[in-house]
């Protein structure tokens, strides 16, 4: 058995106490910078949502929501596009966008009038949406080869549409002073972006294990965000409306309460918009794709500054110049107050389509590249303007339809724009393509920019008394003609008895049913009483 002397175990005793202490030392400062992290996140956190505590768990809530949707394409994108034969890709990707477009087109009529019935239960929407793609994410993980990932996929871009749609339909009730909803709008995107970053090298290692193990991550992460919808406070949901639901009430709505505002003058302003920000998206879908194929078939050339960069590179600069220009949308719109948005839109798609003329003279990856740059830009400031003309210019009761139809509206843009991008055009012939689209885009954009010069926003949701116009007045006058066969006292509703209220009515006025006058909290349907005379 070897011996050692003294002064080689003192030396090797010190070596060993060095290298613990040194261990030490490193954790404890480890932990201080994590701690000091940690601290400077969540005052960041805090002035951004303006420190309000509703607006704070909105924001870690949307940052969840899209963590989720990182881990969940990471997962779909080696069974969709990668590693096929490029034939077999465009049928796969146009059956992908196929399924893409089912939930959008139950989205308008059926989610938006439910999330507005039953928005003063707004909370546990979110956390339901939470939970079903929870659920659904597993179960995509357990059908990642098969045909049943398709049916799970839409469910879960379903459920992704609705969250969005409710989150939408909040943010005014939480509305931090000194804030724009623009603001707000743009901040929530830049935590959201900044989860999907973190949470992308997660992804990978995990994908790296096989591409099941990203999506079952995602479901643990969803069921974090149920907890923190729960947890938002209660001005989050609305009070209950008075008027009872009835299945697909929304086509059968009278001229002012369609959604979109569509039929009175405060509408004319978001339809406007919402037509600008879908021209882009569209373009946007089309670059998406059809750069893509393009890359990968050889149409467009992968050489820049001399320098041969592969298909694999180029294709990452295409998509990096995408994901930027998303980003820094988002990144404007923070402190941007967007006040005419019509303004804004136009000037964009003027840009958009000077660079794409540029981009069919000087046919290059790196003008390619600023293309999408500046697309990606424009087209997230045109959502941010469409978001805020809702929010502002849309009642509340009507909040949740009229994000429901944008939302509709601008996917099936991109839809439109991603299949026109699965046709096999030239690499310059495409561009052209989408070079047209924005002149034409630029001139209506200048066009209805000149017509609607005098609409402007004011950063904040407006009241319901700010938004009765000449048409509701008219609606409210013949309505209340002396056709009915006697008139009711002042405060008194036409279901004050009992006999004459529908089953359930008491459920959506609890007080005002029960009650009687004056007897509940005003909800944003009910008109204005001046109450018994003395």
């Amino acid at each position: 058995m070897p011996s050692y002397s003294r002064s080689g175990r003192s030396v090797l005793g010190r070596t060993v106490g060095t290298g613990i202490r040194s261990i030490r030392l490193l954790l404890r400062g480890s932990v201080g910078s994590g701690r000091w992290v940690t601290r400077r996140a969540g005052r960041a956190r805090a002035r951004g949502a303006g420190g309000e505590v509703g607006m704070v768990r909105l924001f870690d809530l949307h940052a969840v929501s899209c963590a989720g949707d990182t881990l969940i394409a990471i997962g779909l994108a080696g069974t969709i596009f990668f590693n096929v034969p490029l034939g077999e890709a465009r049928s796969k990707v146009a059956l992908y966008l196929l399924v893409t477009m089912v939930p959008f087109a139950m989205l308008a009529p059926v989610v938006g009038p439910l999330l507005d019935h039953f928005r003063h239960g707004r909370r546990y929407a979110l956390a339901a949406t939470m939970l079903g793609r929870a659920f659904l994410a597993w179960l995509i993980s357990d059908y990642i080869h098969g045909f049943g990932l398709y049916p799970a996929a839409f469910g879960v871009l379903a459920l992704s549409r609705a969250y969005g749609v409710a989150r939408s339909a909040a943010v005014p009730r939480l509305l931090p002073e000194g804030l724009g909803l623009s603001q707000v709008g743009a901040r929530a995107s830049v935590y959201g972006t900044v989860a999907g970053a973190l949470v992308a090298p997660i992804g990978l290692a995990a994908f790296w294990f096989g591409p099941q193990w990203p999506l079952r991550v995602a479901s643990v992460i969803f069921l974090i965000g149920m907890v923190i919808s729960l947890r938002l406070p209660p001005k989050a949901d609305s009070e209950p409306p008075e008027r009872v639901p009835r299945p697909l009430r929304a086509l059968g709505r009278r001229r002012g309460d369609r959604p979109l505002g569509r039929g009175r003058p405060a509408g004319r302003l978001v339809i406007a918009t919402l037509i600008g920000s879908a021209t882009l998206r569209a373009v946007y879908g089309f670059l998406l794709l059809f750069l893509a194929f393009a890359i990968k078939k050889g149409d467009l050339t992968t050489v820049v500054f001399g320098r041969d960069l592969g298909a694999e590179w180029a294709l990452g600069l295409v998509g990096g110049a995408l994901a930027v220009g998303s980003f820094l949308a988002t990144a404007v719109g923070t402190r941007l107050r967007i006040h005419r948005p019509t303004a804004i839109q136009s000037s964009s798609m003027i840009i958009v389509a000077g660079v794409a003329v540029l981009t069919v003279i000087r046919f290059s990856l790196p003008m390619v590249a600023l293309l999408c740059l500046v697309t990606a830009l424009v087209s997230g400031v045109a959502k941010l303007a469409v978001d805020a003309s809702i929010q502002e210019r849309i009642p509340e009761r009507l909040r949740a339809s009229s994000f429901a139809h944008s939302e509709t509206v601008l996917m099936l843009a991109f839809v439109a724009g991603g299949g026109l991008g699965l046709v096999p055009f030239g690499g310059r012939t495409g561009i052209a393509v989408a070079a047209g689209v924005g002149v034409l885009a630029a001139v209506r954009g200048v066009v209805v920019a000149a017509r609607l010069r005098g609409e402007k926003l004011a950063g904040r949701p407006l009241g319901d008394d700010e938004l009765v116009d000449d048409d509701e007045s008219l609606d409210e006058s013949a309505d209340s003609a002396p056709t009915s066969p006697a008139p009711s006292q002042a405060g008194s509703s036409q279901y004050d008895d009992p006999g004459l209220a529908p089953p359930g009515y008491h459920i959506y006025r609890p007080s005002s049913a029960v009650g009687g006058p004056g007897g509940g909290a005003d909800d944003e349907t009910r008109r204005e009483s001046p109450g018994p005379l003395s």
